[in-house]
């Protein structure tokens, strides 16, 4: 009986570390795909001036080796950022779940 616990309760964890993983993957991408797109926005609005400048300052050859290739839509990333936060805190709930019941049953089996 305590294999079935031991294995479920570490199959959670394990589920639950890969979901938190995944979604922060797929904030960052979300983010930097947001970045991008508003970089590409100003340059569209101010011209290269602003971003050369910057460029210069700090030292950066190439932008677009720097940059990532943007997204779809800024809409699109914003409901991936938001999507990939609902699913990170999901996880996290069951890796809370998963560490409660670790606990209940050392203190239930000491």
């Amino acid at each position: 009986m305590s294999s079935i616990i031991g294995s479920s309760i570490n199959s959670a964890i394990v589920s639950g570390m890969s979901g938190f993983q995944s979604a922060y993957q797929g904030m960052n991408q979300s983010s930097v795909n947001l970045a991008q797109q508003v970089a590409q926005t100003s340059v569209e609005l101010n011209g290269t001036s602003d971003v050369l400048a910057y460029a210069s300052l700090q030292n950066l050859s190439n932008i677009r080796s720097v940059l990532p290739t943007g997204g779809d839509s800024v809409t699109s990333d914003l409901v991936s950022l938001q999507l990939n936060s609902n699913n990170a805190l999901a996880s996290t709930k069951v890796l809370d779940t998963a560490f409660d019941t670790v606990g209940t049953i050392i203190d239930t089996l000491t």
